[in-house]
């Protein structure tokens, strides 16, 4: 049973090592000024003739970078990195011939070569697996002292993080390829939306205008304005076509956001103005208080911006307690290259658990209100396009604060 789970061990520590070296891809494509440099120095340091960076195969032994010989591969059976490879520290031999593991390596006896002196330090990814070893050697016996062990187990950590480096680089160039393929047909995406948003919006409007225009002079008629049934019927397909057509807009809207920015400095203090003078009616009708902070000017497109702030403004007050009247406070602060601007109100509220679901297209959490769950969907995508970030907080007592960021100029 102890034979065999050591051969699995072995087998799968094989395994891990063949697939690090793969990871690496180095064996055929070293990184070969870097670690030059580095087995340069380990022969310098351990003043020696000769150095390498020996990785080990499951079948062979390549070298990758060598000082004072020509870099070759050898069957991994008359390697001597391989005998020790998996010591997990230096290991110092002052004469081969005196060694037990070396003394019959074809290295040493002459039939490879004449090696005396040898020391190695292992080559250990971050995971643990060893794939080679660091190694000097020379042709006479000698020793090493502390420092130069020392010298020589630091540069083999080096060796593995320039192999890492390499990795972690290519696959970063990875990640942004597929990021920049994901932005291209994201933005391919949002064309081809607009466009399917638009074409439904036009071949739509002509009919539903027409239904528009007959229901309202159907209610015209004698026989209809003599009748308060049917006033009551032909009344109702006008409110209904009426609200399918503000949808239909509101719907288009949602899917042109982003797909042209035009962006200039805007002072957000006169976008808030403008916004607060079209809700001027709405605002007396309730009762409703709106207190504004200095807003900063920022890089965005005015026309969209300004639907972002008529809608959370709107809904602060829309979305108000009985008999309550609405507060609103619209304010901003600095945040780390951004300018966060915030719209708290006193109003029934958002449950924890539900803040995310209200961005979401046609979701609606309050149903007592008329509304069509498009509208913070927008303002999501608005903020999105312009590079930030939108999201609610609690506030103290009833109410919500919604809160967007936009870049800093």
């Amino acid at each position: 049973m102890t034979n065999r789970t050591s051969t699995t061990t072995a087998l799968d520590t094989a395994e891990r090592r063949d697939h690090a070296l793969a990871g690496y891809d180095v064996l055929d494509h070293a990184p070969a000024r870097e670690l030059q440099a580095l087995v340069d120095i380990a022969a310098q340091v351990c003043t020696v003739p000769r150095a390498a960076i020996n990785l080990i195969t499951s079948t062979e032994q390549q070298q990758i970078a060598t000082t004072g010989f020509a870099a070759s591969i050898c069957a991994r059976e008359d390697s001597m990195c391989a005998a020790v490879l998996e010591h997990t520290d230096r290991v110092v031999v002052p004469d081969a011939r005196l060694d037990d593991r070396f003394r019959e390596n074809p290295f040493v006896t002459g039939i490879l070569g004449t090696v005396r002196f040898y020391a190695s330090a292992p080559l250990r990814t971050p995971d643990g697996v060893i794939i080679g070893r660091l190694c000097v050697f020379d042709h006479a016996p000698r020793e090493l002292d502390a420092s130069q062990e020392a010298a020589l187990g630091a540069l083999a950590e080096r060796v593995v993080d320039v192999l890492e480096l390499r990795l972690r680089t290519r696959e970063l160039e990875g990640s942004l390829s597929a990021l920049t393929r994901a932005r291209d047909e994201l933005h391919r995406s949002n064309e081809a939306l607009s466009v399917f948003a638009g074409q439904v919006s036009h071949d739509l409007r002509s009919p539903l205008t027409a239904i528009m225009a007959s229901t309202e002079m159907l209610g015209q008629q004698p026989s209809v304005l003599e009748d308060a049934t049917a006033q009551r019927l032909v009344a109702t397909a006008f409110r209904s076509a009426t609200r399918m057509a503000g949808l239909m807009e509101q719907i288009l809207s949602h899917a042109q956001v982003g797909a042209q920015l035009l962006t200039t400095e805007t002072d957000l203090d006169a976008v808030l103005g403008a916004v607060l003078e079209d809700l001027a009616p709405r605002l007396t009708a309730r009762s409703a208080t709106v207190s504004v902070g200095p807003l900063p000017v920022v890089v965005v497109d005015d026309q969209q911006i300004y639907s972002v702030l008529l809608n959370l403004v709107s809904n602060a007050v829309k979305y108000s307690r009985p008999d309550v009247p609405p507060v609103v406070a619209v304010s901003a602060s600095r945040r780390r290259g951004a300018w966060r601007i915030s719209v708290r109100d006193n109003g029934i509220g958002i449950p924890v658990g539900e803040r995310e679901m209200v961005f979401g297209l046609f979701n609606r959490i309050e149903t007592s209100v008329d509304g069509s769950g498009i509208g913070l969907a927008t303002v999501k995508r608005i903020i999105e396009a312009h590079g930030g970030r939108i999201g609610i907080d609690s506030v103290d007592g009833p109410g919500t604060e919604v809160w967007f960021d936009l870049p800093a100029c």
